[in-house]
């Protein structure tokens, strides 16, 4: 924690306040259900998060890492203290120093990892069997139609090695699986607990979670991803004459049921004449998943995963969502300048 917090403050003197948070857990869960299953599991997990505050007279602005692990404290392996802190302070201070965002429909390309949170919460929450039971989800009834450009494959995953969202069994004792969704366009499966899996007749697909023993298990993500593609990340911003680059994403809202959402970008920059331009501030990204699935030309090479907590009827779970780099022909950006 040290370490993180002296690498983010020797980024500058406009570094402000550091705030750095260590957890670690280990859950043990023992499963016995009526059909005869015996399942047991130990998670041990591992999380840092690093939020610095820039400033700049009255302005202010704030960068986070969070890398973590289904493991322990090799996870430093990988990600060095030194690394996280300055990653995070340089993020606000690039945007401490951005311009506003422009505002309008354009090309927008998402960078990898951290941009897998637009595919979890605008689709992946629809393509959860309780939300398609209850008919709250635009992919309801949607099975074997194209609903994603043939480009898009995207999986949920429990077996991920040490992935913040992996685990052997689910909460309901069924093994973790590889579960697809979509598979060149096409939804191809949705995201079962066991309930919802002996209703429709259908396997478990491994996706019964819950907090602790306290609540029920109910359909879950894990490891949540669209799938690499062929093309260079570099390439797809060479082919870009103008645009916006969402290197980070951060909270929004959706719509289950329609699929609408809107989505804050943390840190981007303009592409202009296809090359990375000056960083800019106050992006948002407004949209429609099924239509956004549906605009994306270009997928890269370069899958990337990204830790957090989704929150789903009182219930906190780990979750991993990722993606490679990858290009929607158009996005409205919400903003506050016209594109120049």
């Amino acid at each position: 924690v040290s370490r993180v917090d002296r690498s983010a403050r020797a980024a500058g003197p406009k570094v402000s306040q550091v705030v750095v948070v260590l957890g670690e857990g280990r859950q043990r869960v023992l499963v016995a259900n009526s059909l005869g299953e015996l399942a047991e599991d130990e998670r041990t997990r591992v999380r840092i998060v690093a939020q610095v505050v820039a400033r700049k007279g009255k302005e202010a602005q704030t960068g986070t890492e969070s890398p973590g692990i289904l493991g322990g404290y090799e996870l430093f392996r990988s990600h060095t203290p030194e690394e996280i802190g300055r990653k995070a302070a340089e993020q606000a201070l690039i945007m401490l120093e951005a311009r506003q965002a422009p505002t309008g429909p354009m090309p927008v390309v998402i960078a990898n990892a951290t941009g897998g949170v637009l595919f979890h919460e605008a689709c992946g929450h629809g393509l959860e069997a309780d939300a398609v039971y209850k008919g709250a989800s635009v992919f309801a009834g949607r099975l074997g139609e194209r609903v994603a450009s043939p480009l898009v494959f995207a999986y949920d995953d429990a077996t991920l090695p040490q992935r913040w969202g992996s685990f052997r069994f689910d909460d309901e004792g069924v093994p973790a699986n590889r579960t697809p969704l979509i598979e060149e366009g096409v939804l191809v499966g949705y995201i079962n607990d066991r309930k919802r899996a002996m209703r429709d007749g259908a396997a478990a697909t491994g996706n019964g979670r819950r907090q602790s023993y306290r609540y029920l298990p109910i359909p879950r993500m894990t490891n949540t991803f669209i799938a690499a593609g062929t093309a260079r990340p570099e390439d797809i911003i060479a082919d870009t004459a103008l645009g916006l680059y969402a290197k980070k994403l951060g909270g929004g809202e959706v719509n289950p049921v329609t699929g609408d959402f809107i989505f804050s970008v943390t840190e981007g920059y303009m592409i202009r004449r296809g090359r990375l331009a000056e960083p800019v501030r106050g992006a948002t990204l407004i949209g429609n998943g099924p239509k956004v699935l549906r605009d994306i030309d270009a997928v890269a090479d370069d899958l990337d995963f990204d830790t957090g907590m989704c929150g789903k009827d009182g219930q906190l779970v780990p979750v991993t969502t990722g993606q490679p780099t990858l290009r929607v022909r158009e996005l409205v950006v919400g903003g506050t300048t016209e594109v120049i």
